[in-house]
Order: structure tokens, then sequence, then C-alpha cells
């Protein structure tokens, strides 16, 4: 892979990035199946689901039923790739994703977009701070937080032939860019974005981002920040987590989601039994989501880069 990030959004928006590769990959192999929750003029798939039916499938605002259907292809062999937005994804199916593809074996990948405050206008009702949370309890299941447009065609790709339950959480709209084109990022490994010294600050999906610029201004103040990009949450990458903690003895967790059961969570699991370290997160705190654009929703839930220096000083001092 190679690493290109300079700040600047990339052009592509991440639902046309899914309006090509969902296509594409249904294309390439007969066994993939595509179903949507009705939500197929909201990713670009719905050209492509008029002239192939049999294809791609519109099973209407029955979320839950859409999984067992998923599950019932998967068992006949098929690779099931289900999309919807993120709560109706994770808490209004949970029950069936669960038990009908995770303690039944059967393989599917869940994509979920407009997680947490990605969600703007939709509003709280549509804003999940807690999809990470539930997936991470499915044993074995894989769970994602893309980093951007490259990072999504990586990882869903893999995803489609990896066993058991795939979750990918992401934005419609734009992300920086952080990777190459052709970018291969392989799933369960963390990846360094900039070194640094005094401590690390792990992030994951719009985060990555925050972290970077975060990064850039603590170094004008003489503090050199490590940004470690966990666009894996499950399996974690707990060798890099251990690595990076040892080197600098701090850290803070960065993501679009409630600092109960998501990113944060997973690093202090490491933490707290390879090495314990002072630590802080800037997520969501005990809140619910409400209406808003996203620069908006950012600075009302504390997901800034602001916040992130914020946090890496209070850690510092932290620090002995």
């Amino acid at each position: 892979m190679e690493i290109v990030y300079n700040g600047e959004l990339d052009p592509r928006l991440c639902k046309a990035v899914l309006g090509e590769e969902i296509p594409a990959i249904l294309e390439e192999d007969p066994n993939v199946v595509y179903l949507d929750a009705d939500l197929m003029a909201c990713i670009g798939t719905g050209k492509y689901a008029k002239n192939n039916p049999a294809r791609a499938i519109d099973c209407g605002i029955a979320e839950a039923n859409m999984v067992g259907v998923a599950c019932g292809l998967a068992s006949a062999g098929f690779k099931p790739i289900v999309h919807t937005f993120g709560p109706f994804a994770s808490r209004r199916c949970f029950d069936q994703v669960f038990l009908s593809a995770g303690y039944a074996k059967n393989d599917i990948t869940v994509i979920g977009t407009d997680p947490g405050v990605t969600a703007t206008m939709n509003g709280g009702t549509h804003m999940p701070f807690e999809d990470m949370a539930l997936y991470r309890t499915i044993p074995t299941a894989t769970v994602i937080d893309v980093t951007d447009p490259n990072c999504l065609k990586s990882v869903l790709r893999q995803c489609v032939d990896r066993p058991g339950v795939k979750y990918i959480r992401v934005g419609r709209k734009q992300y920086a860019k952080v990777y190459a084109d052709g970018s291969d990022l392989p799933i369960g490994k963390a990846v360094t974005l900039r070194e640094g010294s005094d401590i690390v600050l792990f992030a994951s999906g719009i985060m990555v981002h925050e972290a970077m610029k975060a990064a850039e201004t603590l170094a004008q103040e003489g503090i050199q920040a490590a940004v470690v990009d966990c666009f894996t949450v499950k399996p974690l990458d707990a060798e890099a987590v251990e690595s990076w903690a040892r080197k600098t003895g701090a850290a803070v967790v960065c993501e679009n989601h409630s600092r109960h059961g998501g990113l944060y969570s997973a690093v202090l699991e490491v933490l707290a039994e390879k090495c314990p370290v002072p630590a802080a997160c800037v997520a969501v705190e005990d809140e619910f989501g409400e209406v808003g654009p996203q620069g908006y929703l950012q600075e009302r839930f504390g997901l800034t880069a602001e916040h992130v220096v914020s946090q890496a000083k209070a850690v510092l001092a932290r620090k002995g």
C-alpha cells in the first residue's frame, strides 16, 4: 500500500465507490448476490438491479427479513452482500445476524452506511453510535471502520470471500484521501500513517483525518504523535497496539462511535492486559445523536482535531 495523505478530500463519494464496486464484484463472481433494504438509490446500485434482478434483490424496508434471506442464500453456497443504513444494519436486525449468520455459521457481508455523525440530517434515529459495539460481541465477526474510498474497495473485496460475519461501516460522502489508488489493506493489520515518540493516536474512519491534523498541530508545539489507522476494529491488531504503547507510553483513541464498546474498548482491552499506559478517547460520550450538518455534529460531539490535541495534552500530563 502507499500512503498519500496530504489533508485533501478524495474527489470520489463513497456511495459512488459502492455503486461501482458491488456490480463489478457481482459480474466477476457468479456466487455473489446483493440484497438491499430499499436503499439502492442511495448507493447507486439501482440501475444494475433493474437489469439483473436475479443478482440484486430489493427486500424492501424489512431488514431482519433481508438478513434471513441472505443467510438462506449463504447456506446454499452463495456469498451475500447486504446493505442498509447503519442503525438498521446493526440494532434493527441484530438477532438475525447473531443467530442466522453468526451462530449458524453462514458467511455474510453487511454494509452499514452513514454510521455515527455521518448520518447528518437523518438525525438521531439514524445515527448509530453503537453499531461496532454490537458487532464486536458476535464471536469471530470482522468489524471494519472504513478510512477512505481505496480502503473501502480493498476491504469489500476481501470480505466477500472471508468466512463469518463481516460488518463494514462507511459514510456515503467524501473522506480525506489516505491511501493511493490500488492499495491493498490486509484485514486485521493496523497501518502506521505517522511516526512519533511521545504519544500514539489510534484512529478509525473519519477520525483518521482528525488524528492526522492533530498530530501536525502537536508537532508544531514540539510533541511528536504517531498516528495508527485501526480500520480493522475486530480482529484488532493487538501486536501493533502493544508495540506503539510501549514505544510512546501514552495513547489517545479517536473514533466516530460511542466510547463504549468500539475501538476505544478494543484498544483498552489490549492495553490492560499487555501494556497499561495513560489513555483517553475522542469519541461520543453517553449521548444520543441529533440532526445537523457533519461539521456541526463533529463540533457538537467533540470529534475534531482540536479535541484530539486537548486530550493528547491531558494524557501526556498523566504520563509519569
